[in-house]
């Protein structure tokens, strides 16, 4: 029987998983990504611990009127913001299970424009 969807990007996404991990002095950028909204957040993997996060629910990012890529290159953007002033440069990238393209790349992009390091 055929996976879902879903199924299939949870094992994709465990994959990932067994090789990016996030530590105090790398830690990593995960990405979740619903049919409206993107959400994204700096993770120690180590203590457990979010350092820091955005997402397009964000009040100064929702107001913005633009397309789904656009609003995600705006959480990277945010979020590397928030990640430089806790003294975080640069991160392991952690795409969640979804291709690097679209509304993904754009928020990778957004981050990288913003000065994280990945």
């Amino acid at each position: 029987m055929a996976l879902t969807k879903n199924k299939r990007r949870l094992r994709i996404k465990n994959r990932i998983r067994k090789v990016v991990t996030g530590t105090e002095a790398r830690p990593r950028l995960a990405v979740f990504r619903s049919n409206k909204e993107i959400y994204a957040q700096i993770v120690d993997d180590v203590t457990g611990n979010t350092i820091s996060a955005a997402s397009s629910r964000d009040k100064d990012i929702s107001s913005a009127k633009a397309t789904k890529s656009e609003v995600a290159k705006l959480v990277g953007k945010a979020l590397a913001e928030k990640a430089l002033k806790a003294g975080i440069e640069t991160i392991a990238f952690d795409r969640g299970g979804y291709l690097y393209h679209g509304r993904v790349k754009s928020l990778a992009e957004g981050a990288r424009e913003a000065g994280l390091k990945f």
